[in-house]
């Protein structure tokens, strides 16, 4: 009987075969993601006012704010406090870090709470959509995305 030649594939070391397959799933991933990321919405010198935390709207008067004073950079008000940080946008992904703020007691319970969620939620965020008129941070803490719409636009056309 004869014997059929080995494969190209067979006659490689498991080192190379490794290899192949770590290129293969890098083009791969190249492929997916470069198909299905937007780029990143241009918020710099943004202002937005948050209209709706998760679907639990939000109290009258507190204006809470986001800003998005430079680029990578994060401002605004919680409800009581002024927050900083800094923040990556990466197509619809987005995460806030080294989030800081005042310290200044709010004026009722309430108004303390809502700054706690808000804050929360912007620190699990994860993807970020600009919707017509509409900001949606979309966070890991809530089922429905942080609103918001824009207050100003400084600096822009």
């Amino acid at each position: 009987m004869l014997k059929k030649p080995p494969h190209p594939y067979e006659r490689l070391n498991i080192m190379q075969k490794q290899k192949i397959i770590a290129f293969l799933f890098s083009v791969l991933l190249a492929a997916c993601a470069s198909g299905q990321q937007k780029p990143p919405p241009d918020l710099v010198k943004t202002e937005w006012l948050l209209e709706d935390l998760g679907g639990k709207g939000v109290l009258d008067r507190a204006q809470a704010t986001l800003a998005f004073p430079a680029p990578n950079k994060v401002a605004g008000k919680g409800s009581c406090n002024r927050f900083f940080g800094s923040m990556e946008i990466n197509g619809e992904s987005i995460k806030f870090s080294k989030l800081g703020s005042t310290r200044m007691a709010c004026l009722s319970p309430a108004l303390s709470n809502q700054e706690m969620n808000y804050l929360k939620a912007l620190e699990c965020a994860e993807k970020i959509v600009v919707d017509g008129p509409y900001l949606l941070i979309y966070s890991k803490w809530l089922e429905k995305p942080l609103r918001f719409t824009q207050i100003t636009q400084t600096g822009k056309p």
